[in-house]
This record gives structure tokens, sequence and C-alpha cells, in this order.
């Protein structure tokens, strides 16, 4: 039968004191971090027999990080799922860390500039969905010169210090609603495209992609101007019902923008939504029931914990690593009225 190692074994297998050993398995006084992980990458390779109490108690030892969260409007669906993600993946985290997740009501580039600044004095790193906008920028390049990075969520975003992104690949999300449009109506015709806002980067490129699709391999659809909903329901109802009225022939609808449930309600109340392919972005109760009803043919989804999950796993690791934040891209989910 093998001798079971000792904790002298372990330290001189380590390369350190006894007393060294002892101050980690009680927690008594501080261990530099790299010689706590070569104690436990020794106590791995020798089987000690107090491993599970090594690991638990360098992992309370761990300082915790604070990040920080910006998201959209409280009363909208995705960003109360995303806050609930982002809590979730918070509490099970390998490494200890504390977030503070806000909602913005005023979506105004002061206002949004304003909460940047004012949530980067409490926190180490900082993620917002946000417009693009040059104060929202300088305000980004304010936190970056005080040591705290700032990274886009769900839109990318710029500034001269550089800033880093998770979210989806957006241009190939727009380039897949344009196959899926082209590869499901049943004619050619005019195309409506919905959009939140221009000045996000998501938006934009999901617009330019889908024009990339169509331009390269479906020319024989009509692209609509994209109209504005400025992420407002009532705004998207009412410019989804302008499109259908002054396009008799439309086949289809692409939101590729906020105002969901809007154009939802324009497309059930003019009795034509099953004559008209509409593909839309992101999986709420809106879009659910949209399916269901087949309202909307097909929705590109964010998965929401796996963002959640990814955004803070990296986030501690680029602060720990000291290194400039880096860019996530995650795949999308597809969901159509057979696959809820």
């Amino acid at each position: 039968m093998a001798r079971r190692a000792t904790i002298q074994d372990l330290a001189e297998k380590a390369g350190v004191s006894v007393s060294t050993i002892d101050r980690i398995l009680n927690g008594r006084d501080n261990v530099r971090t790299k010689t706590a992980e070569r104690v436990l990458a020794a106590a791995e390779e020798l089987g000690f027999y107090a491993l599970p109490a090594l690991r638990q108690r360098l992992q309370s030892n761990k300082p915790s990080v604070r990040l920080g969260f910006l998201l959209q409007q409280s009363h909208r669906a995705f960003y109360r799922s995303i806050a609930e993600a982002l809590h979730q993946a918070a509490a099970a985290a390998s490494d200890p860390v504390d977030i503070i997740v806000e909602h913005m009501n005023d979506l105004s580039p002061e206002a949004v500039a304003d909460r940047i600044l004012h949530m980067g004095e409490r926190v180490q790193a900082l993620a917002v969905v946000s417009a693009e906008h040059a104060r929202v920028a300088n305000a980004i390049e304010t936190l970056a010169a005080k040591g705290v990075p700032t990274y886009g969520l769900i839109s990318e975003l710029t500034a001269a210090c550089g800033t880093g992104y998770f979210g989806l690949d957006n241009w190939r999300v727009g380039r897949t609603a344009g196959w899926a449009i082209a590869g499901m109506c049943k004619r050619a015709g005019p195309v409506g495209i919905v959009v939140g806002n221009h000045r996000y980067r998501c938006q934009e490129l999901n617009e330019s992609g889908f024009r990339s699709y169509c331009r390269e391999l479906a020319p024989h659809f009509t692209l609509l101007e994209p109209v504005q909903t400025f992420e407002d329901n009532a705004i998207a109802r009412d410019v989804t019902e302008h499109l259908l009225k002054r396009h008799p022939d439309l086949v289809a609808l692409y939101v590729a923008g906020g105002g969901m449930p809007g154009a939802l309600e324009a497309l059930r109340a003019s009795g034509r939504a099953k004559e008209i392919v509409t593909v839309g972005n992101d999986m709420t109760a809106h879009s659910r029931i949209g399916l269901i009803d087949n309202i909307i043919t097909m929705v590109f989804a964010h998965p929401v914990q796996r963002l959640a999950a990814e955004a803070i796993h990296h986030m501690q690791a680029d602060l720990a690593n000291a290194a400039a934040p880096g860019k996530r891209l995650l795949g999308f989910d597809i969901f159509g009225p057979e696959n809820l």
C-alpha cells in the first residue's frame, strides 16, 4: 500500500516551508498567489489527502472583483432576462465576483455618458449596452485613463482607448436573415426593414449583412429604406402600419432592432401576417407568441445564459491578466414555430 503524502512531502515538492503549507491550510496570513498555485499543483500531483480543503481555502482567499453592467430599460423583457442571467452567472462563477447591474431609462447620450462615469467609480470593469456617440466614447476614455476598462454588451462600442465586446457577429446575423427571407418567400417583391436606432452598431451590422446577402444572392427582392422605431413599441407599430399601407405587395419584413412587440401588433391587426415572411431578433414572451401564432417566421436570439457567463468570466480574466479588454463573439440561436 502506497504511503500517504505528508505535509513535509508537500512542502518539499512545492519548494516551500512546512509553515507556508500550514498557513495555507489554516488560513493564517496571506500567501502570494503564485506560491499558493504552486502548492496546489504539487498537492494534485502527490494526491495529497487534504486536497479538497486546500482547494477550498485557496478559493476563499482569492480577492473578489467588482464588475458593473449598464443595461437598457427595465420594462423591456429582454434586458430583464439579461439582468437575471448576469446574477445567476455571478453566483456560479468559479472565482469570487461582485456585480452591480443597473437599467437606464434615459438613453440620451448625455445620460448614458453620466451613468458610465458614475458606475466607473464603483467597479473595476464595466459592460454597457449603448448607441455610438462622441459623449459615450469620451466617458469610456475617461474611465480608461483611470484604469477601468469598458466592454460593449450586445452592441459594439468604439473609443480611442479601445473597448471589449461580448455579443453576436451581427453582420452574419443579417446575412442569415437574408438567407431565411430569400428561401421562405414564395415570390419576389418589396422587403421592409425596421431598426431601433442607426447609432447601434449591432443594428447597422444586421442591416448591412442583410443587404450584403440580398445584393449578392437575392437581387430579385427590392429592399426598402429602413424605418426607425427609436426602441419604442408605439412608434414601431406606427411605422409598420405605414409600411403595410404604403406597400400592399410587401413580401417580407426584417425587424433588425428594437420594437418587435409593436411591429407584431401592426402585423396582427393588418390581417396580412401570414402572407408576409417576418424575421426578427431575440426571444421574448412577445416573439414566442408571435412564432406560435405564425405572425413571425423566424427569430435569431442571443444565448442569454452563455452571454452572461462569458462576459463575467472574461472580464475577470482580463483584469487578472492585466490584459486589454477583448472581443468575444458568440453563436446565435435560431427559433421557428416548431423548436420552441
